[in-house]
């Protein structure tokens, strides 16, 4: 760690030049010949489709890893059912979608089941997410929901104009540079943005719905949840966002009850050099494929356009 640099700071560590995904098992049912495996499968983080920055590589895309790690537990016949450890405020609106679609797709093709486990935050695209697996647990203390649209802009025009600075685009079309900094939005432009916003607000509604509807969530019910508030567990169990509250063993518990066996080890997958001890441990190390130092860089010193997301936006987007 390089201290002296105020709150941000870099992270060096080795990176090994073998890349692909190990499996680490971090617990066992006790007794002989233990073959079946629950797969838990991390959603960490924002959920966006592009690689982390650093100073000397690009880390995961976490699509890509997502995907990456449903494909191996596809193509392992001991594996009988996932749990999705989810902790995520959410993400892109493409990242959300990508996610659930090869989510959906595992299902169909590997005919296992997947049980979401929510530990401290499953908001918006993550719970987008959650809604394609076939129990939602979420812990006593975890919060969830957010299910909303968000496109954050910002306008310097007013420093501009204190500074005597002056910004023209020269664009093919009237509406070629709405969103821009450099200007405030016009009322035009503000109903075009707000038309695709509310394009992908129906979107979520539907996926809610679709996973959903045979826990008694009807249309009417949940567009009077959907208004981008967040729900603590109790809440979202009451208003069947949920199935159940509970913790990590429960989720696994019902995870082998589902794929019917009795005994299992649990395993995860990750990137070379990431000792996992246990559920709680992360699972991802985010590493190059390439580099041999990683330097990573915090969320903040990252620039972002606009973007049109599913995300609790607590914090800073990275």
């Amino acid at each position: 760690m390089i201290s002296g640099c105020g709150g941000n700071a870099l992270l060096i560590r080795p990176v090994s030049d073998k890349q692909q995904l190990e499996e680490t098992q971090i617990s066992r049912d006790e007794g002989l010949f233990v073959f079946d495996k629950i797969a838990v499968i991390d959603v960490d983080g924002i959920m966006a489709n592009k690689s982390s920055a650093g100073l000397l590589q690009a880390g995961e895309n976490p699509v890509s890893l997502f995907i990456e790690k449903l494909d191996r537990a596809a193509a392992d016949k001991d594996v009988k059912a996932v749990v999705l450890r989810i902790n995520s405020p959410g993400g892109t609106v493409v990242a959300s979608d990508l996610m659930h679609h090869a989510l959906l797709t595992f299902k169909k093709n590997a005919a296992k089941p997947v049980i979401a486990c929510v530990l401290d935050v499953g908001a918006s695209g993550a719970y987008y997410l959650a809604c394609a697996c076939d129990t939602i647990y979420a812990a006593p203390s975890s919060v969830l929901g957010s299910i909303g649209t968000i496109m954050q802009t910002v306008s310097f025009a007013g420093t501009m104009r204190l500074l005597g600075i002056t910004a023209e685009a020269i664009k093919s079309g009237e509406l070629k540079d709405m969103g821009s900094p450099l200007r405030n939005l016009t009322d035009q432009e503000r109903k075009v943005l707000t038309e695709v916003i509310m394009h992908h607000y129906d979107s979520f509604i539907d996926v809610v719905l679709t996973g959903r509807r045979d826990r008694g969530l009807n249309r009417r019910r949940l567009l009077e949840l959907a208004d981008g508030r967040v729900f603590t567990a109790a809440q979202a169990l009451e208003n069947k966002l949920i199935d159940k509250i509970g913790y990590p063993a429960d989720a696994l518990a019902d995870a082998k009850q589902r794929a019917g066996v009795t005994k299992a080890k649990v395993v995860i997958y990750h990137r070379p050099l990431g000792y996992k001890p246990n559920f709680y441990a992360s699972a991802d190390q985010l590493n190059p494929p390439s580099a041999l130092i990683n330097l990573d860089l915090p969320y903040g010193l990252r620039a972002q356009g606009p973007q049109f997301l599913y995300l609790w936006q607590i914090g800073e987007f990275n």
